[in-house]
């Protein structure tokens, strides 16, 4: 699954005080499906105000992993964005993350490029506590630093496996804090999704992707998910961004619109592949 800013944006034991059961958790877990997909990225549209007159790039999201070994997510986008003067800038945005399967661990960190010289870079890693469950955040980039985390909050991967649990079991609407380590790891983010009513496997084959098409997405039940990021700093009601996307059973996302307000990027899946799938011994 995509998150905003790359990360994309899930785990079993933490899971369940969330109200999901350990059964329903594993079978969220056990349908994720280790995959290395490809999205070409373009603008959607630019509102009144935008200074935004073209975006051109691509999105490669590797996904790895399983509940004994943790979960590892990486991400590389490269995208092209001309304003309304002519001028370009070339934006790489480079994400690594892994989770550990019970949701204990999380390490983390990021590096933005911009027209090739290296700006910003974040690393870091979280632990949860017991019996609490706060997390404590130690940075070692951009500065040393640490954060104590008191309100519940979900990491990457365990967002995601709530969601698709939700998702499957006929939710329409899930809250959650998240913490990926955005903003030189100082961030966490009131998420708000909304899932969409069940697309029935094969009902709408012909209108995918070519590439979808042959990794048989079409065989697979998905939804409809839009996901707004809340900042819970400045009490704003309206999302700093929202991510609309369509959710299949194993994991995979495709038709991505990412909002960021005055302008939209949108993202068409054009490579997909399964990669080995490691079982727990």
């Amino acid at each position: 699954m995509i998150r905003a800013k790359g990360r994309l944006l899930p785990i079993l034991v933490f899971l369940a005080t969330w109200g999901m059961s350990h059964e329903a958790s594993a079978i969220a877990a056990s349908n994720l499906a280790p995959h290395r997909a490809i999205y070409e990225m373009s603008l959607g549209e630019a509102r009144s105000g935008s200074s935004i007159s073209a975006i051109d790039g691509r999105m490669v999201f590797e996904f790895t992993g399983s509940s004994c070994d943790g979960y590892s997510l990486n991400m590389r986008m490269v995208t092209q964005m001309t304003d309304s003067q002519g001028e370009s800038n070339l934006s790489d945005l480079r994400s690594s993350t892994w989770e550990q399967g019970n949701g204990k661990k999380f390490r983390f960190q990021s590096a933005q490029y911009l027209n090739d010289k290296l700006g910003e870079v974040t690393m870091g890693r979280a632990v949860r506590g017991t019996p609490d469950d706060s997390v404590t955040v130690r940075l070692s980039q951009p500065v040393r630093d640490e954060l104590d985390l008191a309100e519940p909050v979900l990491f990457p991967t365990q967002h995601s496996l709530a969601l698709i649990e939700r998702a499957v079991t006929g939710k329409t609407v899930f809250q959650a804090k998240v913490y990926d380590g955005s903003e030189k790891g100082q961030k966490v983010y009131d998420t708000t999704a909304f899932i969409g009513k069940r697309v029935r496997p094969g009902s709408d084959r012909d209108r995918l992707e070519k590439v979808a098409q042959e990794k048989k997405l079409g065989e697979l039940p998905s939804w409809p998910i839009s996901i707004g990021y809340f900042d819970l700093t400045d009490g704003d009601l309206t999302p700093s961004y929202q991510i609309d996307f369509r959710l299949y059973e194993n994991g995979v996302s495709r038709d991505l619109l990412i909002d960021y307000g005055e302008f939209t990027v949108q993202g068409r899946l054009t490579s997909l592949e399964y990669l080995k799938e490691k079982q727990c011994k």
